[in-house]
Parts: C-alpha cells; structure tokens; sequence
C-alpha cells in the first residue's frame, strides 16, 4: 500500500476508534444522554438533569463502561498484534496466539483462581502466571528434544495445550456445580462485564508496553517471515529474536486471558484482514492491525452488551464469526499451500 493511503487507513481507523468509543459509553441497558456526558462543557445542558440523575450517568460512565471499552480495546489490539506476530515468526498463516498454549494455561490458571481464591482478583493473577508456565513449558519441550526448532516448539505448543486443557478439566469436574463451576464456564466464554478500573489500571502499562515492542520489532519479523537460514545470514540472531517476542506475546495474551476471559479467533482473523487491505509488509500490517482489532473488538462488546436483552458473552460472538471467516479464508489459500 503506498504511504499515503496507509496514512489516510490510520487516520480513518483512529478516528472511528475515537468515535465508536465515545458512543459506546452511552449504549446499553442504562441509556446515558450525550449532552449529559457534556454537561461539564454545556451549562445549558446540565440544567436538563437533575442532580441525582447526573451522578447516575457518572457512575454507570466512569465505573462500568469505561473500564470496559478501555479493556476491549486494549485486548483487541494486544490479540491482533499476536497474531501477525505469530503468523510471521511460524510462517503460517492459520496460527494463533494460542499455538504455545498461553490461552490454555491462562484459561486453566482463571479457573484455578476461582475454585480456591473465589474472587476476580484471584483468578486475573492465577491466569497471568499459569499463561507464562504454559509456554515456559512448550520452550522446555523444544529445547528438550533435537530437530527444527520452529516444528519442535509447535509440537511443544501442542503439547502444553493439550495438558492444561486436561488440566482445565479436571478444575470443571471437582468445582460446586452450583456455585463454581457455572462461574468457571461464564469466564471461559469470555467478557468484560466485570473489569474494574483497578485492573484494568494495571494491566494496560504492560499491554501497551508490549503492544509498542512488537509493532517496533516489525522490521525483524519481515526478515524471520524469510525463513530461519536466510534471517541467519543477514545478522539476525533468530533464536534471541524470536524468544523476546514470545515472550512479549506471551506476556500480553495472559492479561487479555486475565481480564477478559477466553476470547478466541481475534489473533487469527484480524491479522488476514489487515494484510487484504495493506499487503505483507509488517511494518504497515502491525500498526493497522492494532487500530482495526481493538476496534474490532469493541464493536463487538458494544453488539454483546446492547443488542439483547441479556449481555451475550463475547468469546461467543467472536467464535460465532470467526468460523465463517476461518471457511473464507481456507477457500482463499487452500490453493497456495502446495
């Protein structure tokens, strides 16, 4: 994509990011006024309300809605990034950000957190941690055996995935199944109905940080995009290169995982659509693709929250179009792939 049509993308989508997030503070079961958001600006309009009626609005902005988009926004970005990163550094172009096992160790350390901590605060630690273990483990296998390192450390995903996926089971099996297990299964469908600000205050530094590195390490997924033996020979020190990132996308996936549940197919489709629309190049695929996931993901939320009468969980939504997507996509490279 020539530059300046790529400039003119990250204007548009920066704009409809700022745009869909302002409207989507006053969208839902709570109908919040525009003017009332505005009433510290326009005198006028804060006479139209009263003054109970105003701490409402402030309350249900400040305190719900806005942890909320902050973290829809933030997770879609975090998982979009991911993605390219992933689909660039295994060149594969149907991976995930859960190839290593980071959703699946997340997932399991959240249930974990909440049978035995029994509080929110519990299960966000536990998914951190049990993420980072997953994927420590998947490196442990491929270092473990001798062959590729790429095909090992897939295989050493797989295997993570697979245990704590076992594992994940186990937790469902011995939980209350009236009390606990049916909060394990409404995490695991993913949302973000009940992020506070507090955590969402900590959790953003680190996604911004490693959003950030990764779309400034752009350069180098192109050259490892070339292969490990080409990247060798133009000084790229593969192994270094590509533990840092997924350390990084490790890091980031646990958080979504620990703020928003399990949230999938926004680390495989989002990476597609944005190289439709700007081509290979990761140095433009990488920034586009954080602007169009985090507002992919909070039109999405908006959808989930406001076009029923109940809140849909979001990780339902987002399965429910990646499969068609995934059908799209399959009828589009399963040519190619010979």
């Amino acid at each position: 994509m020539q530059k300046r049509h790529y400039y003119i993308l990250l204007l548009f989508m920066s704009a409809a990011l700022a745009v869909t997030g302002f409207f989507s503070l006053h969208l839902g079961t709570v109908p919040v006024p525009v003017s009332a958001t505005l009433s510290g600006f326009l005198p006028d309009a804060q006479n139209s309300f009263s003054g109970a009626e105003l701490e409402t609005f402030k309350t249900v902005v400040m305190q719900i809605r806005l942890p909320r988009l902050l973290a829809a926004v933030l997770c879609g970005a975090a998982l979009a990034v991911s993605g390219v990163t992933y689909q660039s550094m295994f060149l594969n172009p149907l991976v995930s950000p859960d190839l290593l096992g980071v959703l699946a160790g997340s997932a399991f350390g959240a249930s974990l957190g909440l049978l035995f901590g029994k509080s929110l605060l519990a299960a966000h630690l536990f998914a951190f941690i049990a993420g980072i273990i997953a994927v420590g483990f998947a490196v442990f296998l491929a270092r473990l055996f001798p062959g590729n390192r790429l095909i090992m450390l897939i295989m050493g995903g797989v295997i993570s995935s697979s245990l704590f996926t076992s594992l994940l089971s186990v937790v469902k099996f011995v939980a209350d199944p009236h009390n606990e297990l049916p909060a394990i299964v409404h995490w695991l469908m993913g949302g973000f109905s009940s992020v506070t600000m507090p955590a969402v205050s900590a959790a953003a530094p680190f996604l911004i940080i490693g959003i950030t590195v990764l779309n400034a390490m752009s350069s180098y997924l192109n050259i490892l995009s070339m292969g490990e033996e080409e990247a060798a020979t133009l000084g790229i020190k593969v192994s270094t290169v590509r533990n840092l990132m997924i350390a990084v996308t490790t890091m980031i996936c646990s958080i979504t995982v620990a703020l928003g549940g399990m949230v999938g197919w926004v680390g495989l489709m989002i990476p597609h659509i944005t190289r439709m629309i700007t081509g290979p190049d990761n140095r433009q695929v990488l920034p586009a693709a954080t602007l169009i996931g985090a507002l992919y993901l909070l039109v999405t939320d908006i959808f989930c929250r406001a076009a029923f009468s109940t809140e849909l969980p979001i990780g339902i939504m987002t399965s429910l179009m990646g499969v068609p997507f995934f059908i799209f996509v399959l009828s589009r490279t399963s040519g190619r792939w010979n």
